[in-house]
């Protein structure tokens, strides 16, 4: 098996991407941590090929079903003959491993400690052939518990993190997950934001938790806009002006109420719009409800939760009111608006209904249009 890299040529990464990728070495297990929009899923589809060319299974995993979409898309586009990478979920990837009955805690997660010592148990009869490479997505909404267990249960691991984007409550610090592989873990930092103008950036920074503050992009644009709707109708129709005056933009609506989504769908399958529009449910098992196509320009309707990873060249945050009665300085509702702000490529809409602006959008002038 080689254990040398083995570059590969791949002209939509920029030169800084293209030296984390190279300089990873293909054994080892590595934590690749950088804001949003530095490219860390792009690097991660292209990390899981390259590991893929050892010949050794590998595959490339997401807690989010939404995400997973999103880096099988990515794999479709770097497909290398004799090189095949799966893209599956954890939960997927878990119950494949150790059986549906794999035994869970009484969240309902999966028992990471039981897990472990079943691995550790047949560490020695896994066929060496058949233990594969992971590529983590994400990877700071997974537990240590869980890098305890893919320690053991992978020849390599790599995970692609940024723990100032922490929103689940099984997540981890970049620290916390290199301990959990082992100290000898590689750490690799990627900086740039090659997804949001320096208006979406900065407002992005004003929610930010951490110390460490990553560059702001150059690109320019319009500044975000707070506006007060009077009510879902409101909401639907400015959202069907802009995919009409926007006919190739992808316009991602995100919210924090199911109800809400399901209103604003409703009313938007009503306009006619020229492309359908598209809702996400984690509950749907299979269906239009299940598989999107994040590729193609139209509305897309997505929770909070499911939001992470994903791109879009319009954002509108639809129901920020629903927020009100947190405390604004809170890491939580801090990490929240830092990850959904960061969706943007190009416009940012943070909208809210009622007759006060919610707390945490008070004081935004100089980064954003109040209406």
């Amino acid at each position: 098996m080689a254990t040398a890299n083995t570059p590969l040529l791949h002209p939509d990464l920029t030169p800084a991407q293209r030296d984390c990728l190279d300089t990873l070495p293909l054994t080892g297990n590595h934590v690749v941590s950088g804001p949003p929009g530095s490219g860390k899923s792009l690097l991660a589809g292209h990390r899981a090929v390259h590991l893929a060319l050892t010949g050794r299974p590998t595959v490339l995993l997401s807690r989010s079903n939404l995400l997973r979409q999103l880096l099988r898309d990515t794999l479709h586009g770097l497909t290398v003959p004799g090189a095949p990478v799966e893209a599956t979920t954890v939960h997927a990837w878990i119950q494949r491993r150790f059986g549906r009955d794999a035994p869970r805690t009484e969240d309902g997660w999966f028992d990471w400690t039981a897990l472990t010592r079943q691995a550790a148990a047949t560490v020695d009869e896994d066929e060496e052939t058949a233990v594969p490479h992971l590529v983590v997505d994400e990877g700071q909404d997974l537990s240590p518990g869980f890098y305890r267990l893919a320690r053991l249960a992978a020849a390599s691991v790599t995970v692609f993190a940024d723990e100032c984007q922490r929103l689940t409550e099984t997540n981890s610090t970049l620290t916390e997950i290199a301990d959990a592989l082992g100290r000898s873990s590689g750490r690799v930092e990627i900086s740039g934001n090659h997804r949001n103008t320096r208006e979406i950036a900065s407002l992005a920074e004003h929610f930010r938790t951490g110390s460490a503050h990553p560059d702001i992009p150059f690109r320019s644009g319009s500044l975000p806009v707070v506006r007060q709707y009077s009510g879902v109708k409101d909401i639907a129709e400015d959202i069907t002006t802009m995919a009409v005056r926007q006919p190739r933009h992808r316009i991602g609506v995100i919210v924090n109420s199911l109800r809400t989504a399901a209103d604003l769908m409703r009313l938007l399958e009503r306009a006619g719009l020229a492309q359908e529009p598209q809702l996400y449910s984690s509950a749907a098992t299979s269906g239009r409800y299940r598989d999107l196509d994040l590729a193609r320009p139209g509305v897309v309707l997505v929770h909070r939760a499911s939001a992470k990873g994903l791109d879009f060249d319009t954002v509108v945050i639809a129901d920020a009111e629903s927020d009100s009665g947190t405390d604004p300085t809170s890491a939580i509702l801090r990490m929240a608006y830092y990850v959904m702000i960061t969706r943007a490529r190009e416009r940012l809409v943070l909208g809210w209904q009622g007759s006060r602006t919610p707390r945490h959008l008070e004081g935004l002038h100089g980064w954003a249009h109040m209406r």
